[in-house]
């Protein structure tokens, strides 16, 4: 139950969050998961849920394993908070089964789904559509999007994004799409409820209702991965675009090019 004792307890830990630098993106995340959790257990406080309560609420969750795993982390540094403060004396977070990183396959988008996508969007959720499959954007980078963000440069437009971590990287956009966005109106691109935006996760089932069964905005950003790799065969390029802190993470997003392989197969045949 999601009441004053939670709620307490969550500001005074994500004011502790925010006096040791973490970013924006890093306590609102952790807000959303503590009182996903809350909002899902019978305990009155954070301090009477039992292990066996967490695990029980963890167990019923059907999460994909990095989600897992950010859960399981906000739930370590909640209580190992609480234990400095005196508030608890175990760490219940901790105590969770560890969870492995399961092995990432490239999953992009294929160009038809994309497309279809585009065709039935409203002019709002194209650039949702867009900011992920031309740009490579997060959800939660496209909801914090902002007219400030945007800027005219030599030779076009580019986009300054606010990635994971508090790490900001400048990309340039298709000039068709840095019109459509400086043409609307000042503020965030997506306005809502979220600090002044839509959620990350809102943001997310737009595209993913657009999408087919199975496609989901984050495999628009594989598409953009995939691409953009196949044009320059530069990894370390694709990595700086994606904002990702070590090459290993972006090998996950690129596909092999099917056609390439195939060719290879076919002169080593002939």
């Amino acid at each position: 139950m999601l009441n004053d004792a939670w709620d307490n307890a969550i500001t005074a830990y994500l004011v502790d969050q925010k006096s040791g630098g973490k970013p924006a993106t890093t306590t609102n995340a952790r807000r959303q998961h503590m009182e996903h959790l809350a909002r899902r257990v019978a305990a009155p406080s954070p301090w009477a849920l039992t292990l066996a309560e967490l695990r029980e609420y963890t167990s019923q969750q059907e999460w994909a394993q990095e989600t897992r795993r950010g859960r399981r982390n906000t739930f370590k540094s909640f209580w190992a908070w609480a234990i400095r403060e005196g508030l608890a004396t175990e760490n219940v977070g901790d105590q969770l089964p560890m969870v492995r990183v399961a092995p990432a396959h490239a999953r992009p988008a294929p160009d038809r789904v994309y497309h279809e996508a585009l065709m039935m969007a409203s002019p709002r959720d194209g650039l949702m559509l867009r900011l992920a499959a031309e740009v490579g954007m997060r959800r939660a980078e496209v909801a914090q999007g902002h007219s400030d963000d945007v800027f005219e440069d030599l030779v076009g437009y580019s986009i300054l994004v606010h990635g994971k971590g508090g790490r900001k990287r400048t990309l340039p956009l298709p000039n068709s799409l840095g019109r459509a966005l400086v043409h609307l109106e000042p503020g965030y691109f997506f306005p809502g409820n979220d600090h002044g935006h839509l959620s990350p996760r809102y943001v997310g089932k737009i595209v993913a209702d657009l999408l087919p069964d199975g496609w989901t905005m984050h495999t628009l950003r594989h598409r953009f991965a995939t691409r953009a790799y196949a044009l320059r065969s530069d990894l370390l390029l694709v990595q700086e675009m994606l904002g990702h802190a070590s090459p290993t993470t972006t090998r996950r997003y690129v596909e092999y090019d099917r056609a390439r392989m195939r060719a290879v197969v076919e002169e080593l045949a002939s």
